[in-house]
């Protein structure tokens, strides 16, 4: 009997599969997650597959029927528990399974929820999540009876982050994953660091009572940045709901962005991979590039998203790279992966090394310009990426210097801009840098118009970082 299952049809994503619980998003989604991808590893010659959940309420039932959906096509699962995406991503390498599935929402609202897949030691994305949703309607699955076995992934994936740790000297951090899945680990990490260290919202919880887990958001990170006032600390931490994002603010309570701790990091690991390339994604600052530069890496400037990102570093041989949302990619000593607590760890190490090392003078150093923040406004799927092309064209006959890598990145004086489309939603997202105020509103000028010769206005807002 073959089972056909239609998803709704906004939760297939370019890099996972995400829903509202009940509304969009139902176990029977997650069943037939399982038997699809299942499938898929079957006839790859595969077995076994590695499954992890979050914290939220939905994610163990959720998981159930996944578990359910994998084992009925012949798929051995081997689950490893509740925390943090990473985690999962270890547990699948280590072990060498033939694919891992996490029941995450990410850094969504409490009500959503969905699912993030890698085969064997590469994303499943794209085009992977269009023929999983066509084998689910075609109701094209195997059969089989496969097992399903508790492994716990939770104090290998401790050790493993410990392993890189360096350093004597006793840091005061703060940590807040924000009761998001990385809670438990980062509150077990913390007692074998050396210093003193201060854990926030260290519970898991899928309401996510203190504030919402995105720490992107400059208002999810009042709290953490009190604490570290209140303690002098001299760093602090955060962490969306799945802990494959960062956010760090100094011992001043700055907020550091994306790029800001790539700097810090691409100059760590250049120490020993001198002249390697060192990649973001086009929404990162311009200072970035240069910096890597000047340190002598090899920057390079590519798609924003996780997926796409982890692909070129294997393609590249990068050791390093990151996202302006807080993804950061670790292939020196570690696996390529997003993991926001390994990061940490690393960032950590940084300090912990240099008996004399000043988060906030470092942060001072680093070059100065101006920039929006992350500008996100509504345009219609079916319109987006043809705004994209109509810039794109008016903008080649111009003769203006481009970067079309993702969306438009254009070189105007004294800095730059760029207009890309989501692939995640139905929105255009625009940016634009300077190295003063007036070159940052001649090039926001210039984004404007493009927009309003496209039939669309360019939202308001203030200054960012």
């Amino acid at each position: 009997m073959s089972f056909s299952h239609a998803f709704h049809s906004s939760i297939l994503r370019e890099y996972d599969i995400r829903g509202i619980v009940g509304d969009t998003l139902f176990t029977a989604d997650a069943n037939a997650v399982g038997r699809a991808f299942g499938t898929i590893i079957k006839r790859g010659g595969g077995s076994r597959v590695c499954v992890g959940y979050d914290g939220r309420l939905s994610s163990p039932e959720m998981e159930s029927a996944l578990v359910e959906g994998l084992q009925s096509v012949g798929i051995n699962v081997a689950r490893v528990g509740r925390g943090p995406t990473p985690m999962l991503y270890f547990a699948t390498i280590d072990s060498g399974a033939d694919g891992g599935i996490m029941v995450t929402g990410s850094h969504n609202p409490p009500t959503h929820n969905g699912f993030k897949m890698m085969i064997g030691k590469k994303p499943f994305f794209g085009a992977d999540i269009k023929k999983l949703g066509e084998m689910a309607k075609a109701g094209d699955s195997e059969k089989g009876a496969g097992t399903a076995t508790d492994t716990p992934a939770f104090e290998r994936y401790i050790a493993r982050l410990l392993k890189d740790f360096v350093g004597t000297r006793a840091i005061t951090a703060v940590w807040d994953p924000g009761n998001g899945a990385g809670a438990e680990a980062v509150t077990e990490l913390v007692k074998k660091l050396p210093g003193k260290h201060t854990v926030l919202n260290g519970t898991i919880d899928g309401t996510f009572p203190a504030h919402h887990p995105d720490p992107t958001v400059p208002e999810n990170l009042k709290q953490l940045i009190a604490e570290v006032k209140e303690q002098k600390a001299d760093v602090g931490f955060a962490f969306d709901g799945d802990a494959d994002r960062i956010g760090v603010v100094d011992g001043k309570g700055r907020i550091l962005w994306g790029d800001q701790i790539m700097q810090i990091l691409a100059e760590d690991v250049l120490k020993s991979h001198p002249g390697a390339p060192i990649i973001a994604d086009v929404k990162a600052s311009q200072a970035l590039f240069d910096e890597v530069a000047r340190m002598g890496g090899q920057p390079i400037v590519w798609k924003t998203g996780h997926s796409l990102i982890k692909n070129k570093m294997a393609e590249t041989k990068s050791p390093l790279a990151g996202e302006m949302s807080g993804h950061i990619f670790f292939a020196d000593r570690y696996y390529g992966f997003d993991d926001a607590i390994y990061a940490a760890v690393r960032f950590l190490s940084i300090m912990a090394q240099d008996p004399g090392y000043d988060l906030a003078k470092r942060y001072d150093k680093m070059p100065v310009l101006i920039n929006t923040p992350e500008l996100r406004f509504p345009c219609p799927d079916e319109r987006k990426f043809a705004v994209v092309d109509e810039v794109k064209t008016r903008l080649a006959a111009s003769g203006a210097k481009v970067s079309d890598i993702d969306g438009v990145r254009v070189t105007g004086k004294g800095g730059w801009w760029l207009l890309r489309a989501s692939n995640t939603q139905a929105v255009l997202v625009a940016r634009a840098e300077a190295d003063t105020a007036a070159n940052l509103e001649g090039l926001k000028g210039e984004l404007a118009a493009q927009l309003k010769a496209s039939g669309l206005d360019l939202p308001t807002e203030s200054v960012g970082h």
